[in-house]
């Protein structure tokens, strides 16, 4: 069981939300997931791009899903559909000439009863949260992940960088943009949170995890874009947050 709290929004700059999410909690099969995406590629191509990589992947996860699943057989469904909606927006480029060079992030979760499945490509991320701490499980795909994992750069310059939107894997743009993948245990009370970088850029580590923490968690998602706000909100903001009952 899980209770799901969810915002995307416009933010503070940028004249069209491309970002996308959905939610499908206990689906026939038993499961809860969750895709978010943040589009790229030019106006409208970005916010198409979100939409048919979230629709493509819920709907093959959907298709696919079946109760008793191991872990490695939920990772398995999770890359094909990954896989399917990086086709289905390249499909879509092919006939749109404007659009050729649109695409998206895609961070998703398949939930079940001790854990989670995690799958991204780009720079959307996952974390785990518990009262011990927030732990990133992604790893972003950009230029700017680079340069800290080679120790150019700390992480407090990383997220100051002025190309730290530099992605170097997305949907769309790639041919075989393949997904990492996660394994996540949940346990009671604790909180798995899905977000685009228009959170992580405007709102610390250490911010996220104090909010989620808090008595008040209903009104969560509105004081993180409070957060977001009061420090700009250059980009889309969109994040998913998650209990496990």
């Amino acid at each position: 069981m899980m209770k799901i709290w969810g915002m995307t929004d416009v933010g503070l700059v940028r004249r069209e939300n491309q970002d996308a999410y959905t939610v499908r909690q206990e689906m026939d099969s038993g499961y809860t997931v969750c895709v978010v995406c943040d589009g790229m590629g030019g106006p409208a191509g970005g916010k198409l791009a979100s939409q048919i990589a979230v629709d493509t992947f819920i709907a093959e996860i959907e298709r696919r899903l079946v109760r008793g699943m191991t872990a490695e057989e939920l990772q398995d469904v999770s890359a094909c559909a990954v896989s399917l909606a990086n086709q289905a927006i390249q499909e879509a480029a092919q006939h749109l000439e404007e659009y050729q060079n649109m695409g998206t992030t895609l961070v998703s979760a398949v939930i079940f009863d001790s854990g989670a499945v995690i799958s991204n490509v780009g720079d959307s991320r996952a974390y785990h949260i518990n009262r011990e701490g927030i732990t990133q499980i992604t790893r972003d795909h950009s230029l700017v992940e680079h340069m800290l994992e080679r120790g150019d750069i700390t992480a407090e310059e990383a997220r100051r960088h002025p190309n730290r939107n530099l992605i170097t894997r997305a949907l769309g743009p790639d041919v075989d943009a393949e997904c990492d993948g996660f394994l996540c245990p949940l346990k009671p009370g604790e909180f798995l949170l899905l977000c685009t970088d228009g959170l992580v850029n405007t709102v610390t580590d250490h911010e996220m995890w104090t909010e989620v923490l808090r008595s008040d968690t209903e009104s969560c998602m509105a004081r993180l874009l409070e957060i977001a706000k009061r420090n700009g909100a250059s980009d889309n903001v969109t994040a998913v947050l998650m209990e496990m009952l």
